[in-house]
């Protein structure tokens, strides 16, 4: 039986800013964010199960990225920790999410890959993420 790979498509909204970069990005802006999550597997050869001919449910995927990325990412401000103000910041705007590295495309996919690879079904990995930041950039992670 040959290994099989899933894709599930899902877009968020967040804003952010690059502390002490040397460009626009220093400034919180928004992106809406499109991420691609990948897991691989073998598909389910028990023919009592619910689940036969399926790696995962496209369903239970989707509901385990909104549990550990999108409840948390969606509509928030993503800074780096101890970022100027990030107590005001926070006082009056509560969806603030703070990182300890640099909140890039490429961290926040380190990220989330850490939030998802212990959150599959047995026998399924994650094998791959890719967030698009604009319509014409975007950065991969493959496990």
């Amino acid at each position: 039986m040959n290994k099989i790979r899933l894709t599930k498509r899902f877009t968020f909204e967040a804003a952010h800013a690059l502390e002490g970069y040397d460009g626009l990005c220093r400034h919180i802006h928004g992106h809406s964010y499109i991420l691609y999550v990948t897991v691989s597997g073998f598909p389910c050869t028990d023919e009592n199960s619910p689940k036969l001919g399926m790696v995962m449910d496209f369903g239970d995927l989707k509901h385990t990225v909104e549990k550990h990325i999108l409840s948390r990412f969606d509509h928030a401000l993503i800074l780096r920790e101890n970022a100027p103000l990030s107590a005001e910041l926070h006082a009056n705007y509560g969806r603030i999410v703070y990182t300890s590295v640099q909140p890039t495309c490429e961290n926040l996919l380190l990220i989330f890959a850490e939030n998802l690879k212990d959150k599959l079904p047995q026998g399924v990995k994650l094998h791959s993420l890719r967030l698009h930041e604009t319509a014409s950039s975007y950065a991969e992670y493959e496990l």
